[in-house]
């Protein structure tokens, strides 16, 4: 122990209080009901000194948010995070303090309870305190993603969220030579905080026991037929099998992202998933692979089926005839499609298949995504008046971005998916056609020097400034993958580059709240219209 001589017994009991400093903190000691207590002066809410509050019993309350400490029992009363306390004694008229440093390992597990608590409350606040104690504590960053991953993957109903997508990209801009300390945790505030976010106000929903696994053995073609049958249990019991078998996250890459592109299902969120999931494997390291595995087959099976719905109802047909030849196929270009709905897109991809290499169709694509999204017509997107199918916003047109280069690694391994990669792809660009504004001006938007651009981009996005985390992780994602696409296609550069400082400039609405309102009149009939009665 390193006891510390504070000051007299005498000098306590005439002040009531004082202030001991050491080592750069700061130790308020407390003479109430008969007791000695020490605790840190710095309320650990917004650290507010202690001294300046006001003391009844053994209630010490913190005047600037009316946070309550016990000193008798050490819980927090009013408010949420741990006062620390500190051991006392009093030798031959002194009182000592004990200046012992916690036992660092006690110390992460608490703290990793305590981040459990701020999980399960969403208090943003104490999330991002709680991550810096750990991280003081000589704790790995890392070790916080698993604890939030293994805590809310039975929360999480359909499975995998853009919390667990955005990770690998937000831990990638946290390990940058050139980022802070500070920008640091805010990469780690806003994975935690947005895992808590998505799970937030949700029950559990367990995963399918495996009462004897080892009667499984590994079986893509099972897994697959699993998946397309939506039974979550057959496929949860093959994918925990797949380790047994010596299968890694990578090895699994390949038929994950055949399921996920058996379909055009949830507007492409699938692939992206998919690539994110076994992206953030790699980093957490296969400990964290079993609830990030199960959340993504749950996703998977789960996912809605755009090639289902009418505007996209030609899909499978276009894709079980690709490779064969059209004779009315334009000149390979993106502009080709512009102002063409999804249906006349569709045939157009299909018929240059049967005359080009899949990657330059692949780059015109691409260039015509981001053109789209540099002259998407904003004006839309706060509109009031619309259909549930017809509210349109930034998002459609970001996810263009993060599919391509999803489609990019997932073809890099499996050429025999591109077909699926490409046409999907085609679905965006005929799906915004009717949202975007040829005529107008974008040349505000793009900068002499790309590189220079997007790592100004970089830096800022540390402080981006939006109130939802749906909004901050599409800002993230969709600057890391277009810079990948800037990189393997420099010919669209200057587009990718251009329409990204659009959309990270432009204002989005948190919420929509009449035009929610209107569509739900819409929804229930003229009989709801008797609340204007009210």
């Amino acid at each position: 122990m390193q006891w510390l001589d504070a000051i007299t017994l005498e000098r306590l009991d005439r002040s009531g209080k004082t202030i001991v400093r050491h080592d750069g903190g700061q130790i308020l000691l407390i003479a109430a009901d008969g007791a000695i207590f020490a605790v840190d002066n710095r309320c650990p809410h917004e650290g507010y000194p202690l001294a300046e509050g006001a003391l009844d019993g053994c209630t010490l309350t913190c005047h600037w948010h009316h946070w309550k400490f016990d000193l008798a029992s050490g819980r927090t009363l009013v408010g949420e995070d741990r006062l620390r306390h500190y051991p006392v004694r009093v030798r031959d008229g002194q009182v000592q303090i004990d200046l012992t440093p916690p036992d660092r390992n006690a110390s992460r597990r608490r703290i990793l309870d305590d981040l459990e608590t701020a999980l399960r409350t969403r208090r943003q606040g104490r999330i991002l305190r709680e991550a810096a104690r750990y991280l003081a504590a000589g704790g790995d960053h890392l070790d916080l993603v698993r604890h939030a991953v293994a805590w809310a993957h039975e929360r999480l109903e359909d499975g995998t969220t853009h919390a667990i997508a955005v990770t690998p990209d937000w831990l990638a801009l946290a390990a940058r030579p050139e980022t802070t300390p500070a920008e640091r945790l805010v990469a780690l505030g806003e994975i935690l905080g947005h895992i808590a976010d998505d799970a937030f106000g949700q029950g559990l929903h367990p995963f399918a026991d495996d009462a004897d696994p080892k009667s499984r053995s590994w079986n893509p073609a099972a897994f697959l037929d699993a998946i397309e049958t939506e039974n979550e249990a057959a496929a949860i019991h093959l994918i925990r099998a797949a380790p047994r078998a010596g299968l890694a996250a990578d090895d699994l890459r390949p038929i994950l992202a055949r399921a996920a592109l058996n379909h055009y299902a949830d507007f492409g969120h699938s692939l992206i998933y998919t690539i994110k999931t076994v992206d953030l494997i790699d980093t957490l390291g296969p400990g964290g692979a079993a609830p990030l595995l199960a959340l993504l087959v749950r996703s998977l099976i789960r996912a809605t089926r755009e090639d289902l719905l009418p505007e996209f109802a030609t899909y499978q047909t276009v894709l079980d005839a690709w490779g064969r030849a059209r004779t009315d196929t334009p000149a390979l270009a993106g502009a080709s499609l512009r102002g063409k709905s999804v249906r006349r897109v569709l045939p157009i991809v299909a018929g240059w298949g049967a005359r080009h290499p899949p990657e330059q169709i692949f780059e015109a694509l691409v260039g015509e995504a981001a053109w789209m999204m540099l002259h998407a017509n904003a004006s839309l997107f706060d509109r009031t008046d619309v259909a549930p199918a017809q509210s349109v916003n930034w998002l459609d047109f970001t996810h263009a971005i993060t599919f391509a280069e999803a489609g990019w690694r997932v073809a890099g391994e499996t050429p025999a998916l591109w077909p699926s990669i490409l046409l999907q792809l085609a679905c965006f660009i005929g799906r915004n056609a009717g949202f975007v504004d040829a005529a107008a001006d974008a040349s505000a938007h793009g900068q002499d020097d790309d590189r220079a651009s997007l790592d100004r981009q970089y830096r800022a996005v540390f402080d981006h400034g939006r109130d939802r985390f749906i909004i901050s992780a599409h800002v993230v994602k969709t600057l890391c993958a277009a810079d990948v696409m800037a990189t393997i296609l420099p010919a669209q550069a200057h587009t990718l580059t251009a329409a990204l400082n659009r959309f990270v400039a432009a204002p989005m609405k948190g919420r929509h709240a009449l035009r929610a309102a209107r569509q739900a009149l819409d929804l229930i009939g003229p009989g709801a219209n008797r609340i204007a009665l009210i």
